[in-house]
């Protein structure tokens, strides 16, 4: 699909379809929209008038243009109030004008939303993801494609020419969401820990960036007992993939991205059980998809500034060499845990992510990971939990989120919780009660940071959508990218 900011004027438009947003209670038409109502025969307002159009947000209506036109059809969408429009509502509304255009069959579609953007860039960038990330269908494990109807070709951004990098990288950062949902999407017969390593290597050789893939016996000499614990049970070998991304020149900061790897989580002898969602735990690797999503993303946009992805891949099975509740595990820096849940595993795949990237000597370090189900719970599933040790770099997050258009909550690091994970026998234990489940796994996390400023991202909940919403589609959202993007390119 081509995409283009033009400055053609609205009443010179020609194509399949053309999209105006009108604000709530003032649907009047002004600026060019009353010659293009007489240049279309009256057609905007018959619509607005048979349609009760008002502007609301999520509002549409759609119309068929007559005979002889130069546009064939009007989509009209609502922008809600015009003091609380941002740039993921504006993402939000492109979405659904792109679903609008893909029903009515539309090859050529113009945009126009007569807003006063205060960044036309960002305007640009956020139309862009919206549209590109609505019409995103992944058909891979079908015999057949569900769409054989007429696709978008064209789409015009009317009114924000001068615009073509904002939507280079609009396009850039929807390679990344793209590859992170296509990731998560894929069953665990395909998605492999191998599958993770072969996907690093693609990114690596497509965009420039060095890669390092730590074998069994590579962790081995690293002493990682914990990451190695949880892969011991499974048929296919573990992989530590650590993807580096480095600018030309001295880099600004130096930044590490580890995502939770865990290709497929049957629980290990603590198996989940019924009514668990067992069948969906090939999401398990929803952070280590983000982080490969993000290299992707990086390696095309090249910032100043050098990151390195990390992610621990393996399944967590069940077989006569499974870790055992009751085993103690030593990690890669020497602190010992006492399994009390093998379903308690991506923390301990994280633990020795966590000291292999510190280790690196970053300015800060972001995980990211479906970690607990005690998150879902205390923030449901759209809004992921946010734990750090320092708050500037919780503030950078939570600024680069807002401009995702992705939701974060900051949790409390709550000390006195810690006392939950003490182990009369080892360092700690790898779980803690049930209440506040969520801390705790961020405080177990933190005992594997020194003194690099670090975060530490729970996306159980919005790593998958149930339905259609926003931007996503229903399934894999490749939530995360996005936030993660922006944190490393901002100035």
């Amino acid at each position: 699909m081509e995409i283009r900011a033009t400055e053609t004027p609205i009443l010179e438009w020609s194509g399949d379809a053309l999209a105006i947003g009108l604000f709530e209670n003032a649907v009047e038409l002004n600026g060019d929209l009353p010659a293009l109502d007489e240049k279309l025969a009256g057609t905007l307002k018959e619509l607005i008038g048979e349609t009760e159009f008002d502007g609301k947000s999520g509002s549409s209506a759609v119309t068929r243009v007559g005979a002889n036109s130069p546009i064939r059809k009007i989509i009209l969408v609502g922008l809600g109030q015009s003091d609380a429009l941002t740039l993921d509502s504006l993402r939000n509304i492109a979405a659904a004008i792109a679903r609008i255009a893909k029903k009515e069959r539309v090859k050529t579609l113009g945009i126009s939303l007569a807003i006063a953007a205060n960044d036309p860039a960002l305007t640009a960038q956020a139309i862009t993801e919206g549209i590109l990330l609505a019409l995103h269908q992944d058909n891979r494990f079908k015999s057949e494609p569900e769409e054989k109807a007429a696709k978008l070709e064209r789409l015009d951004l009317i009114g924000l020419g001068s615009q073509d990098s904002a939507i280079t990288r609009a396009k850039q950062i929807g390679d990344g969401v793209i590859l992170a949902r296509e990731l998560v999407s894929a069953p665990p017969n395909s998605l492999t820990p191998m599958k993770m390593a072969e996907t690093a290597e693609a990114i690596a050789s497509e965009h420039g960036l060095a890669l390092e893939i730590l074998e069994q016996e590579d962790c081995e000499k690293l002493g990682m007992g914990a990451f190695l614990a949880v892969a011991q049970a499974s048929d296919l070998p573990p992989k530590f993939i650590h993807l580096t991304y480095k600018p030309e020149g001295t880099p600004r900061r130096k930044l590490a991205i580890i995502g939770k790897g865990l290709t497929f989580d049957s629980g290990g002898l603590n198996i989940k059980g019924a009514g668990s969602g067992i069948e969906t735990m090939k999401m398990d690797m929803g952070g280590g998809a983000a982080t490969l999503g993000a290299a992707k993303a990086i390696g095309q946009l090249k910032p100043d500034v050098e990151v390195h992805f990390i992610s621990a891949a393996t399944e967590n099975m069940i077989s006569g060499k499974a870790m055992r509740p009751g085993d103690i595990l030593t990690a890669s820096n020497g602190k010992t845990i006492e399994v009390n849940n093998t379903d308690a595993e991506g923390r301990l795949t994280l633990a020795d992510a966590l000291v292999f990237a510190e280790k690196l000597g970053v300015d800060a370090i972001v995980d990211l990971a479906t970690l607990t189900g005690a998150c879902i719970v205390a923030l449901g599933n759209d809004i992921a939990g946010l734990w750090s040790t320092d708050e500037a770099l919780a503030a950078q997050l939570k600024t680069a989120a807002e401009e995702a258009g992705e939701k974060f909550w900051q949790l409390p690091m709550e000390e006195k919780y810690f006392e939950g994970l003490k182990s009369p026998i080892a360092d700690m234990k790898n779980t803690g009660p049930r209440a506040g489940g969520s801390i705790t796994a961020a405080l177990f996390l933190k005992q594997f940071v020194q003194e690099t400023p670090w975060a530490h991202l729970d996306i159980a909940g919005p790593v998958w959508a149930d339905k259609e919403s926003g931007c996503n589609n229903a399934g894999a959202t490749g939530f995360g990218v996005r936030t993660l993007v922006n944190w490393v390119t901002a100035s």
